[in-house]
């Protein structure tokens, strides 16, 4: 098993947080999914995420990792998803205001990267992939690398939306230089 290229497709990751944000009791993984997969943001990053942060066109944040600042402009997916979030909170009699994090467990604790790694795992239940929130980092650089018809342009946007410090980083975590190395084989 690879670690390095293991991705999901962007649909079926939105379609399982679409179907999991109507679900009365898994709305929360259901819009992390959603986030996850059209922000490409870490973990714990995610994880620092507040009502408040959502309120704007424009998600500003400082990385964890790194420490240097990241502007993201909230897609429709986002934002419709969002809204079908604080329906669902408010129809279960959740109470939140604009500083509380998004994504609280039902115990009322943000959630730790341990407990979401073990949900997607049953979410996802799946023997073949290396299934933990990080996928859903590389799912989004997959993205946006099959969007942009995977020309060289959308890898030099994702070296710089990952932090990495080449595009040849940026190729071998998304699993694509593997993929390279064996159309070669393949095309004899």
């Amino acid at each position: 098993m690879n670690k390095t290229s293991d991705y999901i497709s962007y649909d079926k990751v939105l379609n399982k947080g679409l179907t999991l944000l109507k679900d009365n009791k898994k709305y929360t993984i259901g819009f992390y999914l959603i986030f996850s997969i059209n922000t490409g943001l870490r973990i714990s990053d995610v994880l620092q995420i507040k009502h408040k942060d959502l309120k704007s066109d424009k998600l500003i944040l400082n990385e964890k990792k790194t420490k240097k600042e990241r502007i993201i402009t909230i897609n429709n997916v986002v934002k419709k998803s969002y809204s079908k979030l604080v329906k669902q909170l408010n129809d279960n009699d959740v109470s939140f205001n604009d500083d509380d994090f998004i994504f609280v467990s039902q115990k009322g604790s943000v959630y730790k990267t341990q407990s979401i790694n073990e949900l997607l795992k049953k979410v996802f239940n799946s023997n073949k992939l290396q299934i933990s929130s990080h996928l859903l980092r590389k799912s989004f650089g997959r993205r946006v690398f099959e969007n942009n018809q995977e020309s060289e342009k959308s890898l030099i946007f994702l070296s710089d939306i990952f932090n990495h410090s080449d595009v040849s980083i940026t190729r071998r975590y998304l699993g694509i230089r593997k993929e390279e190395i064996e159309n070669v084989y393949l095309n004899l």
